[in-house]
């Protein structure tokens, strides 16, 4: 397969269009905010496999209008010296993230804390807010309200520090038990020195669960031979595009990833490499 899995390629892919559609407001059914993550890096030819199987499996995908596929647009914050970025580097099992994060097929735009439990669950919340305020939510009572009960850094200690857009496909089992998201077409630009990064070719699937049981995807993946991987779109950004900052576990994973996908696909502060 030559074409990127990029917005315009897999909505008119004849897979995609063949699945079961599910909307958005029945996808209100799924939102699983409080959840087990399991995650795997894939090419973008596995990815066609992947759909492939999961459709004939009764997988839905959630879809837009006539669209299959969808962008995201999310700004992390961080402190000045990447507090979050680091903890996460360093293993620290309870951790937190802070984004905002723009779908922008639907035109919707949320503030969102993510904490890490020292058991393993993701747990998610969020409030709508202005596209406008993607950078600055502090005018917005409702975001405020959230940041200030549910953060861990002063608001003053945050500022902008990574920009990661990708395309996402969304799949929900038959028993609205579990969503598959697969990430691809990843760029990231550290807003901070204007850096920017990406790795060509590679899909980010997340498989996200109540608890951690049993499921087709997982099924399917081992099929596949593809172990899950402990990965951050944000530290894998912030690794790729911030001169200086500590990356030594990054690394192990950036030659992990190559590995998986193929060597010389990695770019790092515009620049191609093979770690």
């Amino acid at each position: 397969m030559n074409a990127p899995l990029n917005f315009d390629y897999l909505n008119s892919m004849e897979l995609l269009r063949d699945m079961r559609p599910i909307t958005l407001d029945e996808m209100r059914g799924v939102r699983l905010m409080n959840r087990i993550d399991t995650k795997y890096v894939i090419s973008d030819e596995e990815v066609i496999t992947l759909l492939s199987e999961a459709a004939k499996r009764g997988y839905r995908v959630q879809t837009i209008g006539d669209r299959r596929a969808a962008r995201y647009d999310t700004l992390y914050f961080d402190t000045a010296d990447r507090a979050m970025y680091i903890a996460h580097h360093n293993r620290q099992l309870k951790r937190q993230k802070i984004r905002t994060r723009q779908y922008v097929e639907s035109g919707i735009c949320f503030l969102e804390i993510k904490n890490k439990s020292n058991r393993g669950r993701t747990h998610k919340l969020r409030v709508e807010i202005d596209n406008g305020e993607m950078r600055d939510f502090c005018g917005n009572d409702k975001a405020m309200a959230l940041f200030n009960e549910n953060s861990w850094h002063a608001l003053p200690t945050l500022s902008p520090a990574l920009s990661t857009r990708f395309v996402r496909i969304t799949l929900v089992n038959a028993q609205f038990t579990e969503r598959i998201t697969i990430d691809t077409n990843l760029r990231y630009k550290d807003l901070r020195s204007g850096l920017s990064g990406e790795i060509r070719g590679m899909a980010i699937v997340e498989i996200k669960q109540e608890g951690n049981c049993d499921s087709v995807a997982k099924q399917i993946l081992g099929q596949m031979r593809i172990a899950s991987m402990k990965i951050s779109k944000y530290c894998l950004g912030t690794s790729l595009t911030v001169e200086g900052v500590k990356r030594n576990r990054m690394k192990e994973k950036l030659r992990a990833i190559e590995k998986r996908i193929g060597y010389g696909r990695v770019t790092i502060n515009n620049a191609t490499t093979n770690n």
